[in-house]
């Protein structure tokens, strides 16, 4: 049942997230506000139980500034975890759910962070004992969000040291967070040396993701399955603190499949399913979808470096999303530089990420920062308050990001048209240049897509000692189809610009992806590389 929206006017630059957890429990007290299995918190019991974890903060001796890390798969107590210390005005540390015990303490030790907050168990490995064995002087507490462990307290212990802190303290410590304090530090994912934190602030985030919900139609009492990792803009941004923002319910799932996935969306009539392309892929790949009731399905959110337009159709035709809203986003950008709207046409969906969010500028630029002509490809830069403060104690990789006038140079290719809207073209490390053509692997892609037997697709270029560079394709055929290289090569000739066709085509079972969803491009060139 829909909720009513909040009619309050807002000043999201100026907000922090404990103020809005507090306006949420104001404007919606018994919506359903997180479920996670038999756990069931409306937005009053949220606030309540922050409280308690923000007590526990306190007595912790986390201060304002101080950051906290998060390692675990996706859960109420995540969330919980989050709010709480942001009220202590702690900073959150995202850790990925996929790093190695050395990839988790570069993180750790990285930013410092004086709490971890994980699991003793998740597909088999004991992230606490990982840790344990790691240099981390900074490190002072590991608390177990599930699991068990001797090298962490349980969640309940850790709740247990805040009944010695008044409650009037810890509302005091949220009242004084300031939209300025850096609300976390979200890890790049390091493709080329060490990864970098971003730091981004409370307000800033405020006002992308109100402006993000509003422009996706995502409204109080929609049911929102959060697949996307928590540790990702994608799911803790635009996940549940969108939901937090808007009123929606958070529906955590900890770990992506696709059967049990359906039988969430027809058994909690899930509403709103974001997520990456390679998720739908999967989705409509799986044989037995039709006995599924998907009729609760309205809104889909989407985006990457480009998302093939037949998939978008599929997504209406036989996932029954009404609508289906395609937006385009980086970490740096605190996951969002432009968005289509509800009202937009379907081309403009289906071929473009839409306008830059308001009060921000977006441009196209060439190699000397040049703006190209509308329908042109070049760089895309964009500035305004989305853009990162920075990265944490990397002053000389900040400014290689932004430069003197504030622009973000995003490392993306794209096309802005003449109505503003920013088709995506790939990134500019992806690119490859095939006997003097540019090609974009992600146009490829998107071509590739349409083949009838194709459900997921990559391309990379590899070298060739001719051409400079050739296509080399990555297909997962359609469940019960078979695909030979020959016959994709044939149809590839048909279907696009010859220089465009793959030389190279292998059929794999699935593609190698993270924990968002996103195509390891870079296996893909270890594994052609190592057949020499």
């Amino acid at each position: 049942m829909s909720q009513p929206a909040a009619t309050d006017t807002v000043q999201w630059d100026r907000m922090t997230i404990p103020k809005t957890l507090e306006r949420a429990a104001r404007l919606w007290p018994n919506v359903s506000a997180l479920e996670d299995g038999d756990v069931k918190l409306s937005f009053s019991q949220l606030a309540a139980e922050v409280e308690r974890a923000t007590r526990a903060f306190l007595a912790c001796g986390v201060e304002r500034g101080d950051r906290v890390g998060i390692w675990a798969p996706n859960g109420w107590r995540w969330e919980v975890a989050a709010l709480g210390l942001h009220s202590a005005g702690a900073c959150l540390v995202t850790l990925n759910t996929r790093f190695k015990a050395s990839e988790a303490a570069y993180v750790l030790s990285k930013s410092r962070a004086k709490l971890l907050f994980t699991v003793g168990d998740f597909l088999g490995t004991n992230y606490a004992d990982l840790i344990a064995k790691q240099d981390l002087p900074a490190l002072e507490r590991t608390i177990l969000l599930a699991g068990e462990s001797g090298n962490g307290e349980s969640w309940e212990t850790f709740l247990a040291r805040g009944e010695s802190v008044p409650a009037t303290a810890a509302r005091e410590r949220a009242a004084s967070v300031t939209p300025e304090d850096l609300s976390d530090l979200i890890f790049t994912s390091g493709t080329t040396g060490n990864p970098k934190a971003v730091m981004t602030a409370h307000g800033q985030n405020l006002k992308v993701f109100d402006v993000w919900g509003r422009n996706v139609g995502l409204r109080a009492g929609d049911r929102y399955l959060i697949i996307m990792p928590f540790f990702h803009s994608f799911g803790y941004k635009s996940g549940w603190l969108a939901c937090l923002i808007h009123g929606a319910t958070a529906l955590p799932e900890a770990v992506f499949d696709v059967e049990p996935v359906l039988r969430r969306i027809e058994r909690e009539k899930v509403t709103v399913m974001p997520g990456s392309p390679t998720i739908y892929q999967s989705m409509l790949a799986f044989p037995d979808r039709e006995r599924f009731d998907l009729s609760s399905l309205r809104l889909a959110v989407t985006g990457g470096a480009a998302v093939p337009v037949e998939l978008v159709r599929r997504m209406r035709s036989d996932l029954h999303f009404r609508d289906v809203i395609t937006a385009y986003g980086l970490t740096e950008s605190s996951g969002t530089v432009s968005c289509c709207r509800l009202d937009d046409d379907d081309e403009t969906i289906a071929t473009t990420a839409g306008r830059p969010i308001p009060d921000t500028e977006t441009k196209c630029v060439d190699a000397e920062g040049n703006e190209v002509p509308r329908g042109e490809p070049g760089e895309i830069w964009t500035r305004g308050y989305h853009v990162m403060q920075g990265y944490f104690d990397d002053p000389a990789e900040t400014a290689k990001a932004i430069d003197a006038e504030g622009w973000l140079h995003t490392g993306d290719i794209g096309v802005m048209d003449e109505r503003g809207n920013l088709r995506i073209t790939d990134r500019i490390k992806d690119m490859f240049i095939m006997g003097g053509f540019n090609v974009y692997p992600a146009e490829v892609e998107n071509l590739l897509f349409q083949h009838p037997d194709v459900a997921a697709v990559a391309v990379i270029g590899v070298p060739d000692e001719r051409m400079g560079e050739v296509g080399h394709a990555f297909v997962v055929p359609v469940p019960g189809r078979k695909v030979e290289s020959a016959d994709v090569i044939a149809w590839s000739r048909e279907h696009m610009a010859n220089y465009k066709v793959p030389r190279f085509v292998d059929v794999v079972d699935a593609l190698p992806s993270n924990a968002s969803g996103k195509v390891l491009k870079h296996e893909l060139r270890a594994r052609v590389a190592a057949r020499g």
